[in-house]
């Protein structure tokens, strides 16, 4: 099979996601029935990590694990890709030393570059500009608790970041529109949204986003490597949060979502995140399930 990389939402159809969907679905079912499945027996996994992370680690190596397989944990600061080591040459020598490769950094152009010169598959941990895992995960789970994401309508509330730009990639794959409400000044950027995308249109106010909203999703306001703005972003964003308010703007039984971690009192409200209408622990839960239907996939194919 040919070497296929996971590097942002775009790069699987619509087709290839109804399947891993279907594959998630089962591998889940195997999971909460405590069936073994080892499909990647005797494979080995290499996370790098530029980012600091919980829930990726975890979900990758968990996962990679459970499936039957080997996880090696490698962070730039104790490697030599953080000593200075061109990042094609590291992908040279790690490539043809495991099975699948996933990276967790700073610019996609990185992992572009590492992909470029990689022989095994690599998969997109999270980059400033995109966090395809993580929106897989989300639509999984509005597939799981409502059905169908196609003709709905999704409020983004917050910054314009990778999880955006993801979201924006899934509304062209899945067919749904997403209302966007970014505060002045961090707002799209154009470059990283494709010129012909008709699937979202952007609010000055937050709460009229929410109107009609399906699911109504937000983020921190200051994602990893922006914390010197912090005090700014604060600013800025007043009149940003989910609240109760914005909430009851959204359809009756809208969902919740955060991709985590949260901070109570900023971006959400605690009757949000902590109410009936919050999903966001089988968010988390689900980056498990399925990024093993996604390393099932670009190590075996279809099975």
């Amino acid at each position: 099979m040919a070497i296929k990389h996971y590097l942002q939402f775009a790069d699987f159809t619509l087709d290839e996601y109804e399947y891993l969907i279907e594959r998630t679905k089962i591998i889940k079912r195997k999971f909460k029935n405590y069936e073994p499945y080892h499909p990647l027996l005797d494979r080995t996994l290499v996370m790098v990590f530029e980012k600091n992370s919980t829930r990726t680690r975890l979900s990758f190596e968990a996962g990679m694990h459970q499936l039957g397989g080997a996880a090696i944990y490698l962070n730039t600061r104790d490697s030599q890709l953080g000593r200075g080591e061109p990042v094609e040459d590291a992908a040279q020598v790690m490539s043809r030393m495991c099975d699948i490769i996933m990276i967790r950094t700073f610019g996609q152009e990185i992992i572009n570059r590492f992909s470029t010169n990689s022989r095994v598959p690599v998969i997109n941990g999270l980059t400033n500009e995109y966090h395809p895992c993580q929106v897989f995960a989300d639509v999984f789970t509005y597939i799981e608790h409502r059905g169908s994401i196609t003709g709905k309508t999704v409020a983004w509330v917050g910054d314009a970041n990778n999880m955006l730009y993801s979201w924006l990639q899934a509304a062209e794959v899945f067919g749904f529109h997403l209302n966007v409400s970014t505060p002045e000044g961090y707002d799209i950027n154009p470059a990283l949204v494709s010129s012909d995308n008709q699937r979202y249109t952007a609010f000055k106010n937050p709460s009229d986003a929410c109107v009609g909203a399906d699911l109504v999703t937000t983020d921190v306001w200051t994602s990893m490597g922006y914390e010197e703005e912090n005090a700014a972003r604060l600013h800025a964003f007043d009149g940003w949060i989910v609240d109760s308010a914005k909430m009851k703007r959204a359809n009756k039984d809208a969902l919740f979502m955060h991709c985590l971690p949260a901070h109570r009192g900023e971006e959400v409200s605690a009757e949000v995140i902590d109410g009936p209408q919050s999903v966001v622990w089988d968010e988390a839960e689900n980056r498990l399930h399925v990024q093993k239907a996604l390393l099932e996939y670009l190590v075996l194919g279809r099975i």
